[in-house]
């Protein structure tokens, strides 16, 4: 149980400290600052590379849910179908 308190505890600490949790080194931040608006950015690299990040979490929660998100889908479509005669 105490594993738990501390966890929760360093949960906290982060979402309330936002200073410890920065995202970008200075050295990544100063590159994407300087090469801020040239054809070929680095800004547009972080860019997408934030979003290949982002997408693959989603995309193995909807591999995993699928049969759940089927059923509910199937479930909503049913009783919007009813709803519309």
């Amino acid at each position: 149980m105490k594993k738990s308190y501390f966890i929760l505890f360093v949960l906290v600490v982060l979402v309330l400290t936002p200073e410890l949790t920065e995202a970008q080194c200075a050295m990544c931040k100063a590159a994407v600052q300087s090469s801020e608006g040239q054809k070929n950015s680095v800004a547009a690299g972080i860019n997408k590379g934030i979003l290949y990040l982002m997408a693959v979490p989603y995309l193995l929660l909807m591999f995993i849910f699928r049969k759940q998100i089927v059923s509910l889908w199937k479930t909503w479509r049913g009783k919007q179908v009813e709803t519309e005669d």
